[in-house]
């Protein structure tokens, strides 16, 4: 069975040396915008896994070093804190740098940091956490306007905020969806030829909804006897229906080219008011995979750090490996220079009393 064609191939080509119709040349360049987001998305994807890669490969080592020397510096203020050697107000800047190493080591799982944190600390890391949740649980409900409701789930701080920014966005959304729903309601009725485009759409659904029904009669694996194929129908109609679901109408002509249920001159005789109904429904998943292309942008931007507003690109994500790497080694030569001064009793005291004069 041979795979997908590009969008371009289902394409309406010009009948002997006549010029192709209006309706026509809309029908290709609705294809050839299918083809052109789809390819954007799998690059993007290509561009996102090579950067992970990368940045496993350039991050991740430094991250463990600096993991390992956050952990010998709280243990060495753990050693200094069990001796009679500091002050009660150096002891207690001690206390406030080891916890704070401990916990940010403790929340990337390592369970002997949450224990020295918890035996230093007046609120143990659990009690942190609620702590932080109930802020903001209370915070993101006065915004919404009403209480987040999940199901008595006791959610981290992170899940709150994710459950409460999901829940704006889509409170958002729905709102702008209705406004430009109106508005374009608004406009349609005040433009010529309102019904005719009404029953254009009622058309194209007419359109899928039979093409659907079609494949789904050829391709039902019940009605074959051969094991081979009755697997290949099924797979084939497990397509079809996740892209009726999606009136994904590409999809579906591409399921009938691969089954070979097409008639390749089929294309050429479809009348203009037939073409200008699927043009409706290509014009839709245009506009649904642009929605998709931009879903990803913003994903990966929050994935990668990126800045507000800055695209994700080749570019944007080497500038943003590299500003990583060098604060993460900016980071490991600030931390081997306090260790040199943690491990010197004489100049612990004065190392302690400018981080105090630091918070």
């Amino acid at each position: 069975m041979s795979p997908p064609v590009p969008a371009a191939a289902l394409q309406v080509l010009p009948p002997g040396a006549q010029a192709l119709s209006g309706a026509a040349r809309a029908y290709n360049l609705q294809l050839t915008r299918i083809d052109k987001l789809k390819r954007q998305l799998a690059e993007m994807e290509a561009l996102a896994r090579q950067h992970r890669q990368e940045r496993h490969r350039a991050v991740d080592p430094l991250r463990r070093q600096l993991a390992q020397d956050q952990r010998a510096l709280a243990l060495a203020l753990d050693g200094h804190l069990q001796g009679k050697l500091l002050s009660r107000v150096q002891a207690d800047t001690a206390r406030a740098v080891l916890c704070r190493l401990a916990r940010d080591l403790a929340e990337a799982g390592d369970a002997a940091m949450r224990e020295l944190h918890d035996r230093h600390s007046p609120r143990t890391l659990a009690q942190l956490k609620q702590d932080s949740a109930d802020a903001l649980r209370q915070r993101l409900e006065a915004v919404l306007g009403e209480p987040l409701d999940d199901e008595g789930q006791n959610l981290s701080a992170e899940q709150l905020l994710r459950a409460g920014m999901e829940r704006l966005r889509r409170s958002q959304e729905d709102a702008q969806q209705q406004r430009r729903e109106a508005a374009q309601a608004r406009r349609e009725r005040k433009k010529p030829g309102a019904a005719a485009r009404q029953t254009g759409q009622h058309d194209a659904d007419t359109l899928l909804r039979r093409l659907f029904r079609q494949l789904a009669s050829a391709l039902h694996p019940d009605r074959e006897t051969d094991p081979q194929a009755r697997l290949r129908k099924t797979a084939l109609m497990s397509e079809a229906n996740a892209a009726y679901e999606q009136r994904d109408l590409v999809a579906l002509l591409q399921i009938q080219a691969r089954a070979e249920l097409a008639d390749p001159a089929a294309g050429q005789q479809l009348s203009d008011e037939r073409l200008a109904s699927l043009t409706l429904l290509l014009k839709a998943q245009v506009a649904a995979l642009e929605r998709e292309r931009a879903g990803r942008q913003s994903a990966l931007a929050v994935e990668f750090d990126l800045p507000e507003g800055m695209s994700t690109n080749a570019n944007t994500l080497l500038q943003s490996r590299i500003d990583e790497t060098r604060a993460l080694e900016g980071a490991l030569a600030q931390l081997a220079r306090d260790l040199e001064q943690a491990g010197d009793p004489a100049r612990l005291k004065r190392w302690l009393n400018a981080q105090r004069d630091l918070t």
